[in-house]
């Protein structure tokens, strides 16, 4: 008997592992579909939310038309929106932005013609865009969500932020609110809305980018959003929308041989608000000028500033009697905070000064000589040029690839050196080290490792001691005014 139960335990065991395995077979794949629908729940969900923000946002979005008078050698003639030139020339937002007619429909008048976007901000018809497109125009034309086309008035147009502010009559107009775009965080869904190629009410979808992109070429003061939402020829001036429907940004650039290819920049709102309120006040922008010449600190000059992170702006030079000397700055402090913020680069620094009206205090935080200190600058007006202007033979320096001489009382007032003392680049050789980190014949270098030179002699000396520590900060000083620091690590002596 004791041999008959042992099989028979045996096949309870197999008929119960094989009706396990059975059922998790059967499960597994309506777990499976249990997930995609929860997938294809989740795409309705943000589909639904994309067509919400587009229902509510789309009436607010207006087609803009600027004619402006233009004459040329070959007498007066209509530009359509976007000739297809190169975006290196001399209109780069025609070329990005605006829509080619078929040449046998241009007629010879004497106007050119911009299209573009904007969108409502108030109910009683104010609406944000872009210089670009309105800037120096005779006559505007909006259109709005119901196909009516009204005429609009030019409140202002600021050109070093690419930023314009027109207005058309009406009453309880529908409108986009504006949100706060400092708290956008790379990653985020966006949404641009626009007329590109002359279809209007485009919606299109992404994310956002990249912040903070600078030195681009498009504007004096650049702080852009990027964003691979798809903008194209027309978007310009069009907001980009968070998904509460509020606008982040007004779009104004791509970047690429023409048309979308996933790199669209927009101006901050932010940056745009202060812009926008002054427009309206004033019809101009008047901004704050704190008096001082500013660059980054790269890789490796910290140390010569007691600073280990390496982020800020390094004052490179104070303008006599500006706000910033007056307060106690000098060159070589390093800017690390704005009014209780940090300040991690030389353009951010600039942007938040620039949106500051002159008479406002600002509090600054340094770091000089390694130590924190507190400065409370009251801004003046900026001026309309702001900058700081309102004789040995020649030696090569063969380790960096250039030649000077000591600057003479002739050399200074004909570059305009006055009251300066250093030496002159007089050439660079072809792809030296200092071709490739940017001197040019005609700077003025006045410091070498934060040690002033004052001759020749003085700046072989000290470019022989820089030599034992593979580096060298040079100070250098622009015929236009401007001065600037430049870091070049040196090569190994062999």
């Amino acid at each position: 008997m004791s041999l008959s139960v042992a099989p028979s335990k045996d096949k309870s065991r197999r008929f119960l592992s094989s009706t396990v395995l059975v059922l998790l077979l059967l499960a597994w794949p309506v777990a499976a579909f249990g997930e995609d629908d929860q997938s294809i729940a989740v795409l309705r969900r943000m589909g639904k939310a994309f067509a919400s923000i587009a229902e509510k946002a789309s009436p607010a979005v207006v087609g803009i038309r600027a004619v402006q008078v233009v004459k040329d050698g070959d007498g007066s003639r209509e530009y359509s929106s976007g000739d297809p030139r190169s975006p290196f020339g001399d209109d780069f937002f025609e070329y990005f932005f605006r829509r080619q007619a078929p040449r046998r429909f241009q007629r010879p008048e004497p106007k050119q013609v911009a299209q573009g976007s904007g969108f409502i901000v108030t109910k009683d018809g104010y609406i944000l865009t872009n210089n670009h497109l309105v800037g120096g125009a005779e006559d505007v034309t909006v259109t709005v969500g119901d196909g009516r086309k009204l005429k609009a008035k030019i409140i202002g147009a600021d050109s070093e932020t690419d930023v314009a502010v027109v207005k058309i009559d009406g009453q309880d107009l529908p409108y986009v609110e504006l949100a706060n775009s400092d708290g956008l965080e790379v990653g985020e869904w966006v949404i641009a809305i626009g007329n590109p190629f002359g279809l209007s009410h485009t919606v299109t979808a992404g994310i956002v980018s990249a912040k903070g992109r600078s030195q681009i070429g498009v504007a004096d003061y650049e702080d852009f959003i990027q964003t691979d939402a798809a903008i194209n020829f027309g978007n310009s001036g069009g907001p980009l929308l968070n998904l509460d429907g509020k606008a982040v940004g007004i779009n104004t650039a791509i970047i690429g041989p023409g048309g979308n290819v996933g790199i669209g920049l927009a101006i901050p709102i932010n940056m745009a608000r202060g812009v926008y309120e002054q427009l309206k006040e004033n019809g101009k922008v008047v901004r704050g000028f704190l008096g001082i010449g500013i660059q980054d600190l790269q890789p490796g000059m910290g140390e010569f500033f007691g600073v280990e992170n390496g982020k800020g702006a390094v004052i490179t030079s104070v303008v006599e009697k500006s706000p910033a000397e007056k307060a106690g700055i000098k060159p070589d402090d390093i800017v690390v905070e704005l009014e209780g913020e940090p300040v991690t680069s030389a353009n951010e620094l600039m942007n938040r000064i620039a949106v500051q009206k002159p008479g406002s205090e600002v509090r600054l935080v340094i770091l000089r000589e390694g130590k924190r200190k507190t400065f409370t600058v009251e801004l003046d007006k900026r001026p309309q040029e702001p900058g700081l202007a309102a004789g040995d033979t020649n030696v090569t320096q063969e380790q960096l690839g250039l030649a000077v001489q000591t600057l003479t009382e002739e050399l200074a007032q004909r570059l305009g050196y006055e009251n300066l003392s250093g030496v002159v680049i007089s050439e660079i050789q072809s792809g030296s080290l200092a071709e490739e980190y940017g001197l040019q014949p005609g700077m003025l270098i006045t410091e070498v490792n934060r040690d002033p030179v004052r001759n020749v002699r003085q700046f072989k000396e000290a470019l022989t001691k820089a030599q034992s520590g593979g580096k060298v900060l040079l100070r250098v000083t622009f015929e236009e005014g401007g001065a600037r620091l430049i870091f070049i690590p040196l090569p190994e002596k062999k």
